[in-house]
């Protein structure tokens, strides 16, 4: 059984908490103060700091690399095949205008051999990459050490395709032109400044990361606090001379700082990376969701670093905080998990849906799919939602942080004098 002992206004020996009338209502911003410096001086938090910024830096400098490079595929035909030959020219332009309009980095070239065993011998010699010759079944056979790279066969399919349908129409006495007559098919982009899918995906994908980094970080980083000084009963003297409420708002502030600034170098570093891609032409719309997503994210986390303080007062030891802060983990986790993967009716729910709004709003707004009104009222939910966080938790926090002996519920929190 939980033995609750030093609850305020119970226990003769329990400090007197201060009046904020007697020059203590600016306490907050020295506790703020502090856990800004104390984290700042945590070396382990500016190590993760400094290894999470490398790692998206080089994450970013991967993705620019790898979609900047160029594969060059060597093709062998026998020398007297023009057919084969034309193709393999075909396919080389086609690489060349993709490459050209962005969508691909590929080079196509060709070797001339002086019949299908030198092409052979080609390619088991690694000079060339594969052989393309003409089937005894009258199809098309392109042979490699290995299966033939998927690009490559894509250009050389539509290449061949051409040129087998350029000679029937030159036997049939007519033209390509002729019997393709009316069938291009052109793109037009409604809104040059939207994302493709893919780039959509892999930008929910980061603010939902984003999220889930601040959020566990700084949410744990301030139920720790909490505990320690509760645990060493620091909090006992701190309680005579700060005001409990003064104190708890100390602590979200100075918490709610350092994971806003984190996500600041975060969406910095990502931003100067997507500048350097291909998907560069997306950076207006993504800039806008960012600084969505910052705002949102700076609401929405004064109430999870109001519920995140409560688990440590909730606690009596370090080792509760597994159990008192599950709730949160899994709040936390639930939205990173379920914003990313969402789409359609379901991400317009969530976009309205404390806290999971902190990304599926910002996701919205970058995919175009929603009105100017849409992201002031989810703000405006979250914000109420905010409001009702720190009210309940601000009762529980002076309702728990003096008691010892035990896991405090949420139950016995509220109901406590304080």
């Amino acid at each position: 059984m939980t033995t609750l002992t030093q609850t305020p206004g119970t226990d003769p020996t329990a400090p007197e908490a201060p009046r904020e009338d007697d020059g203590t209502r600016g306490a907050w911003m020295l506790v703020a103060q502090r856990e800004i410096v104390t984290r700042a001086m945590n070396k382990a938090f500016v190590i993760g700091l400094v290894v999470s910024l490398a790692v998206i830096a080089a994450l970013a400098g991967f993705f620019t690399w790898q979609s900047n490079r160029v594969d060059t595929f060597t093709v062998a035909v026998d020398g007297s095949d023009t057919v084969a030959a034309a193709a393999v020219t075909s396919a080389a332009e086609l690489a060349d205008s993709e490459s050209a309009a962005g969508s691909g980095g590929d080079e196509v070239e060709l070797l001339e051999v002086a019949d299908d065993a030198a092409a052979q011998a080609a390619v088991e010699s690694g000079d060339a990459d594969v052989w393309l010759q003409q089937g005894t079944d009258g199809g098309w056979m392109l042979s490699g050490q290995g299966e033939p790279d998927g690009t490559l066969t894509r250009y050389l399919s539509t290449a061949v395709e051409q040129q087998v349908m350029a000679a029937n129409a030159e036997a049939a006495g007519t033209s390509v032109a002729e019997l393709s007559a009316g069938a291009e098919l052109s793109t037009q982009a409604l809104d040059a400044d939207a994302m493709g899918e893919q780039s959509l995906f892999f930008a929910t994908f980061a603010l939902s990361f984003l999220f889930f980094a601040g959020a566990i970080t700084s949410g744990s980083m301030i139920a720790s606090s909490v505990v320690e000084e509760k645990q060493s009963r620091l909090v006992e003297i701190i309680a005579t001379a700060v005001p409990l409420r003064q104190l708890l708002a100390g602590k979200i502030v100075g918490s709610s700082v350092i994971a806003i600034g984190q996500n600041l170098l975060f969406a910095a570093v990502g931003l100067v990376a997507v500048a350097a891609s291909p998907i560069s032409i997306a950076l207006p719309a993504l800039s806008t969701s960012l600084i969505w997503f910052l705002v949102f994210f700076a609401i929405g986390f004064l109430a999870l670093a109001a519920l995140y303080a409560v688990a440590g007062a909730l606690a009596s030891r370090a080792e509760d905080l597994q159990y008192t802060s599950t709730p949160m983990t899994m709040l936390v986790m639930g939205v990173y998990f379920l914003t990313f993967s969402a789409s359609g009716t379901f991400m317009t729910v969530l976009s309205y849906v404390p806290i999971a709004n902190v990304v599926a709003m910002p996701a919205r707004v970058l995919s175009g799919d929603t009105t100017w009104w849409e992201p002031v009222v989810s703000l405006l939910i979250l914000a109420a939602f905010a409001v009702l966080a720190l009210l309940v938790s601000e009762r529980a926090f002076r309702g728990s942080l003096l008691q010892t002996g035990g896991r405090i519920s949420w139950k016995q929190a509220l109901r406590a004098e304080a």
